[in-house]
């Protein structure tokens, strides 16, 4: 990928072999599966050898039957071994175990152990898992004690606000502001006077623990916010930060698979969380709109992560159920 030079490396190599093939110079590439969005290597090869039919590429590849019911173990094995055909080296039973395991999400079963090439199979949730999750019997009241994740912007991308109750998981909407795309507002930007209106109004309703923020755009009002609830629970959070953000976006999909967190059924929420696919990085796996350019927007999947993470923080702190009080400044 661009990303880590890798096509540049390609690319050369690819040169090079083409220069001395009569001399018996020859380039073998392996690999998973490809995500369709990423543009890699393997797609180019892919397209090259399958679609223009390019002279010169030898190109082999078993995939498993596509849609396997992941949940029936008879059929992922058989699935499983379809997929690795001959390769009698390989441990079924442990590749089965791993795709069953409830924390693999259903496109990484797809990508890396069935060897699928599909447009949705980078997707971060499973809709049945996500849907698994809602909950409307036990809804947030005044005076819960909650996380919350902020993630902000001014024009392209939205800003959304999103909470999580300490006790339980549960995730809900708190405010999102999304560019209409209405060629009538062609200078539409977020109104950061209701974003502020809405993180005051938040404190004034819940028992606020932990605040995870994403600092671009918002800084210095997230400094104020920090002064004004408390350095304590107002805290920056940088989601560029690969390793860190990594480990919070698995920390969710792992909740959401086996169902450790609730929702309450919000549609632009389990919208923007559906919209969500995933990037891979040497750190892990991280979420991403489905191009750069896309219209469907993630902004408050990745609120709910930093609520997530939140409240896996406060709970650390011991601050599930404390009564201590706080000083806001005004």
């Amino acid at each position: 990928m661009d990303s880590n030079q890798g096509t540049y490396v390609w690319e050369t190599l690819d040169r090079n072999v083409q220069k001395t093939a009569g001399a018996g110079s020859r380039l073998l590439e392996t690999t998973n599966a490809f995500n369709p969005n990423e543009g890699s290597i393997a797609q180019r090869t892919y397209e090259a050898a399958i679609e223009f039919g390019a002279k010169r590429i030898l190109y082999d590849c078993r995939e498993a039957e596509r849609d396997v019911d992941l949940k029936d173990e008879e059929a992922v094995r058989a699935a499983v071994i379809d997929a690795y055909g001959d390769s009698h080296w390989v441990d079924v039973d442990g590749i089965v175990e791993a795709v069953m395991d409830p924390r693999t999400s259903a496109a990484i079963a797809y990508r890396f152990y069935l060897n699928n090439i599909q447009e949705n199979a980078d997707g971060w949730l499973v809709k049945a898992e996500w849907d698994a999750c809602l909950d409307e019997d036990d809804p947030i009241k005044p005076g819960d004690q909650i996380s919350v994740g902020f993630d902000g912007s001014l024009r392209g991308d939205a800003t959304s606000i999103v909470g999580c109750r300490l006790r339980d998981g549960k995730l809900f909407l708190i405010g999102l502001w999304e560019n209409p795309r209405d060629p009538r507002q062609p200078d539409w930007e977020v109104d950061v006077l209701a974003v502020e209106a809405a993180v005051k109004r938040t404190f004034e309703t819940y028992r606020v623990e932990w605040m995870f923020c994403d600092p671009p755009y918002f800084q210095e009002a997230i400094g104020r916010w920090s002064i004004a609830y408390g350095d304590d629970r107002v805290f920056e959070y940088w989601t560029n930060k690969p390793m860190r953000m990594c480990e919070a976006t698995e920390r969710l999909h792992s909740a959401v698979a086996v169902g450790d967190v609730k929702h309450d059924g919000n549609p632009d929420l389990t919208r923007h969380m559906l919209n969500a696919v995933t990037r891979e990085v040497p750190q892990g796996l991280l979420i991403t709109k489905d191009s750069p350019r896309s219209k469907k927007k993630i902004d408050a999947a990745v609120s709910a992560i930093l609520a997530f993470e939140g409240r896996a923080d406060a709970i650390a702190d011991g601050r599930l159920n404390s009564r201590r009080g706080r000083v806001v400044g005004f």
